[in-house]
């Protein structure tokens, strides 16, 4: 009986067991049923699509980035497609093994690998990054052999950014590199972001960087079939890249190289305007650099060679460059004097050599004196005791508020970005300027030395021919302006750049007339004379000579005995021809001494260039770098008759 009440005891048990899991299974049968419902019903749509994700892959096409090219057309800027060996560091196990091992596929420098290590710092592991650039054929053709070796490393076409005349007007063109983790971070943030996917280059400098979203396009997008494995099996949709526009300089090309030619290897900076638009016809800034060196990613030699080099050719002289303008600065001061009734031309002033003022002797021409001078004969002559009075009955806010407007001291708005505003001095100027209490007040002994164009003024190459622009053009003020115009890459239609509205200071005509015959005299009877002798037509313009470092009281200036980078700047600021201007320059030529004998015969050869179509000869070139030239010498040659760089002769 016992056993029989066990039996069923065990059978109630096991029919106890087999209810519950089959209560589990039909629950799990049920939960299986409404996850397919999920799937199949409630969320069909969304992994439908993420199925089809799965399978296709959205690739961004990058565009070709647009051309620069000077006012005549010719090309300045342009690309050419090329094979890179390309290297993703995350998809590596031994980085060095790899590279080494590649090594012995295709040469790669030491250089290389510097390069590569560079942009490894600069980039995130994930990154594609170059090992090898301009891959030839048969260097393109044993990779592709041995390709199955080579886990994360791809060879791709790309298209290379090419400066075809090296170093000419680099400051002005500027270079593409590679976009560092700052850029990307602005450019995710900005409404650009979709536009800049598979983007990896970016404008850095001068007008590639100014005009990136004009030279760099629309981006494209290709759909295209993958294989699990993430291989791309077949193009599904395609909406092509547009590529970016063609920008034109206002920049003459033939004449930017003949001015850097002139420099030679002295260091300096010259402007040359259209007075009548604002047009930059040439900028010039030496010593220059390769912007194709950049192109690829700079390895560490050349951007050490350039970064600490002491004659700084990253350094744009034009732009960014600050120096006192000397005795250029005088026809402003005497403008200042006419516009607000400080002082007549006809006024004369005893020049003896020396002006003493509050016991300190401030000194002229050697303390050779020049006798009675008018305004006329003060600017002609370049009277510094003349100046220095004029600078003391202006007084220094009087001098700055009309020196301001002319763009001295200010950020002219040129299409370039990176200008330096400079000093122009005021007591609020100082005040906010010097940090202790006894520097900040002006004393009335530091307004002499303006007047002359020394002191606290510290300007621009392109401030000083802004100013001699609005001067030329009888007080009319125009933004200077460096692109003209841009090219559309389907239609090739010319759309103009309009310029910023002109701005007329106010300046009386007879004013104008009394600086501007001044400024005349000085090459026909005053300081550059000799440099402008026979010349077909009437220049006007003004000499000056600058300190590079202060000299003690007492001492005198002495170049021979002195560091060549410690000796004095030539300068020279003139507009031809004097009764209707076409061009306008402002030209420094550090530590050269007096603009006469250094800054002014470049300005004639720009002025013989510009108006007359001629070219100096060999020999009269090789005289102007040395500083030794004054009228053209030798057979001018025609610019029409004149090889293009790199052309055969």
């Amino acid at each position: 009986m016992t056993e029989l009440r066990n039996v069923e005891a065990d059978l109630a048990r096991f029919r106890l067991r087999v209810l519950v899991v089959g209560i589990v299974v039909l629950l799990c049968f049920l939960l299986l049923v409404a996850r397919l419902m999920v799937l199949q019903v409630v969320r069909y749509d969304d992994l439908r699509a993420q199925a089809e994700s799965n399978r296709t892959a959205v690739v961004p096409v990058v565009p070709n980035r647009g051309q620069i090219l000077d006012r005549n057309g010719i090309v300045l800027a342009n690309n050419y497609s090329a094979y890179t060996l390309e290297i993703t560091p995350s998809r590596v196990d031994d980085l060095e093994k790899t590279i080494d091992a590649l090594a012995t596929v295709v040469e790669i420098t030491p250089r290389d690998r510097r390069r590569f290590k560079k942009l490894q710092e600069e980039s995130r592991s994930f990154e594609s990054l170059p090992i090898r650039t301009k891959l030839n054929d048969d260097e393109v053709a044993r990779f592709a052999a041995q390709r199955y070796r080579f886990a994360g490393v791809e060879l791709k076409a790309r298209l290379f950014r090419n400066y075809p005349y090296g170093e000419l007007a680099s400051h002005v063109i500027g270079y593409i590199g590679r976009i560092n983790k700052n850029e990307k971070d602005r450019l995710d943030d900005s409404e650009d972001a979709a536009n800049y996917r598979g983007t990896e280059y970016i404008g850095k400098l001068g007008v590639e960087q100014s005009y990136e979203r004009q030279l760099h396009g629309v981006t494209g997008v290709d759909s295209v079939e993958t294989s699990a494995g993430g291989r791309a099996v077949r193009k599904l949709s395609s909406n092509p890249s547009t590529p970016g526009d063609t920008v034109m300089l206002s920049i003459d090309i033939r004449l930017q190289k003949l001015v850097e030619d002139l420099y030679g290897d002295r260091r300096g900076a010259l402007v040359a305007l259209d007075p009548k638009t604002g047009e930059v016809l040439a900028l010039v800034s030496k010593p220059t650099f390769d912007p194709n060196l950049f192109v690829d990613g700079i390895d560490y030699e050349n951007w050490q060679a350039l970064n600490e080099s002491i004659d700084k050719p990253l350094l744009n002289r034009a732009l960014r460059g600050t120096y006192p303008p000397g005795s250029t600065y005088k026809p402003f001061m005497a403008m200042a004097a006419l516009q607000t009734g400080t002082r007549a031309a006809s006024v004369i002033v005893q020049d003896n050599g020396t002006w003493t003022f509050a016991g300190h002797q401030f000194r002229s021409h050697g303390d050779q004196g020049l006798g009675p001078v008018d305004m006329r004969a003060a600017i002609a002559k370049s009277s510094n005791v003349y100046f220095y009075s004029l600078a003391n009955d202006l007084g220094v806010d009087a001098i700055h508020d009309f020196m301001a407007p002319l763009g001295f001291g200010q950020i002219t708005g040129i299409d370039i970005q990176g200008e330096s505003r400079g000093v122009l001095p005021s007591k609020a100027w100082k005040t906010a300027y010097y940090k202790r209490v006894d520097q900040q007040k002006w004393y009335a002994g530091e307004t002499i030395s303006l007047g002359i164009g020394q002191g606290y003024n510290a300007f621009t190459m392109l401030q000083l021919a802004q100013a001699t622009a609005i001067l030329a053009n009888n007080g009319v003020k125009h933004k200077p302006q460096v692109v003209i115009a841009t090219k559309e890459p389907l239609t090739r239609e010319r759309v103009p750049v309009a310029p910023a509205p002109a701005l007329d200071l106010g300046y009386a005509a007879s004013n104008l007339a009394t600086v501007k015959g001044a400024l005349v005299a000085v090459t026909t009877e005053g300081t550059s004379s000799r440099v402008f002798a026979g010349t077909p037509y009437v220049s006007a313009g003004k000499t000056g000579t600058a300190q590079a470092v202060g000299i003690a009281a007492g001492a005198k200036y002495n170049a021979s005995k002195m560091e060549e980078r410690r000796r004095d700047h030539a300068l020279y600021m003139a507009y031809a021809p004097a009764d209707d201007p076409k061009i306008a320059v402002a030209v420094i030529v550090e530590n050269a001494g007096f603009g006469a004998a250094a800054a002014a015969p470049i300005a004639r050869r720009v002025f013989d260039y510009w108006l007359l179509g001629q070219y100096p000869s060999e020999e009269d070139i090789a005289a102007t770098r040395q500083g030794h030239s004054g009228p053209p010498i030798g057979t001018p040659r025609q610019v029409a008759d004149m090889p293009w760089p790199g052309a055969a002769p």
